[in-house]
């Protein structure tokens, strides 16, 4: 091996070795902790492809130099093996206290997440040295890692703003027995941890307005206020979130709009949908319709099984819509951990706190027999 390329060689293969590490990493969590298969599936695959490059410096095809290189040993051992040194590392000894903290499993794979850009940041400069098309494969896997990492994180946030909401409900005034905002009020009496204004016809200001006055009132009991479809009202009226429909701007282009701190939730109705919402990462994922829904008729009805398959492919907060009644919400219960969104059932009530504690009680109770039986 050349002098020149003895020491890209022990770069590379440093900076391999941390970035398969880093991967496995943030597989673990996605799987382990998140129980998310499709992050799961896309971080495995990254893994087995940044492998397949490595293996381009095994089978000689990476630079021509690498013909330099003693041959793979009868036990296996590879030319980028073969360049390590670890008792000649001066790096190898040297660590900061930092390295040595971690708050939680979080902190733990966000540090993955980094280690691994850095990592295949490395092995992309140094590797221009010996083959530029190499170089340029990396390249592609790094932008593909920033992907996973913003994912992993966005999931991470997700299930940290959205995740405590079980019970959701939709204001639409013309749905209401009583009075929009008296409504509001009963429901968040009631124990509702967040509320969605849903109005298609309402003047710009006229729904800024009831915005606002349902902003306060939600932050005044601790819920969350959703704005139907308005990324900007959202923004305008300090709501705490909006939700989107399939023919409504993409997440990426709501996030542009409303602040970082603001929810962003997505209606899907088939696994196909579920599927790119998830790339998305927005903060959760509606699931719908469970059943036929006076509220808003479908011709296809999604139904409980295709919110259980959803569980199995995000980690991402579900909720299930569409039909829901305190008669029927077992079903929906026993397909998977979920938050429910109800709307006529409950605002249509002569008696609407008393609908939202009834709905609350019999959530809990199917939620813990589920529990068990899972």
């Amino acid at each position: 091996m050349t002098t020149r390329n003895a020491g890209a060689h022990r770069i590379l293969d440093a900076n391999f070795n941390r970035a398969r590490e880093a991967l496995r990493v943030m597989e673990d969590y996605a799987r382990f902790v998140l129980d998310d298969g499709g992050l799961t599936a896309e971080i495995k695959e990254t893994r087995h492809a940044l492998a397949d490059c490595a293996r381009r410096f095994d089978t000689g095809e990476a630079g021509a130099d690498l013909h330099t290189l003693s041959p793979p040993t009868r036990g296996g051992t590879t030319p980028l093996i073969t360049s390590r040194d670890i008792v000649g590392d001066v790096g190898a000894e040297i660590t900061t206290v930092h390295e040595g903290q971690r708050a939680s499993a979080a902190d733990v794979v966000v540090a993955a997440g980094k280690r691994l850009s850095e990592a295949l940041r490395s092995i992309e400069e140094y590797g221009k040295t010996i083959d530029p098309e190499f170089a340029a494969a990396i390249e592609q896997l790094r932008y593909r890692g920033y992907e996973i990492e913003r994912r992993l994180a966005m999931t991470i946030q997700a299930r940290e703003r959205f995740g405590q909401v079980r019970l959701y409900v939709i204001i639409t005034e013309s749905l209401c027995r009583g009075g929009w905002f008296e409504t509001a009020e009963a429901v968040l009496r009631g124990g509702a941890e967040a509320i969605q204004l849903r109005e298609k016809d309402l003047s710009d200001s006229e729904l800024l307005g009831r915005a606002r006055r349902l902003a306060k009132l939600c932050g005044d009991h601790g819920a969350l206020l959703i704005v139907n479809d308005r990324p900007d009202i959202a923004a305008a009226s300090g709501a705490h979130g909006v939700h989107v429909g399939q023919d409504d701007l993409p997440v990426p282009a709501v996030r542009r709009i409303v602040p970082p701190t603001c929810v962003v939730g997505v209606s899907t109705h088939t696994i196909e949908q579920v599927r790119a919402a998830a790339a998305q990462a927005p903060d959760y994922i509606a699931v719908g319709p469970m059943f036929d829904s006076p509220t808003k008729p479908q011709a296809y009805i999604a139904g409980p099984t295709t919110l259980a398959e959803a569980r199995t492919i995000t980690a991402l907060p579900l909720v299930a819509i569409g039909g829901i009644t305190n008669e029927n919400a077992s079903h929906v219960v026993a397909a998977g951990t979920c938050c429910v969104c109800v709307c006529q059932d409950v605002i249509a009530r002569a008696d609407v706190e008393a609908a939202v504690r009834a709905l609350r009680e019999t959530l809990g109770r199917f939620a813990r027999e589920a529990a068990k039986s899972r």
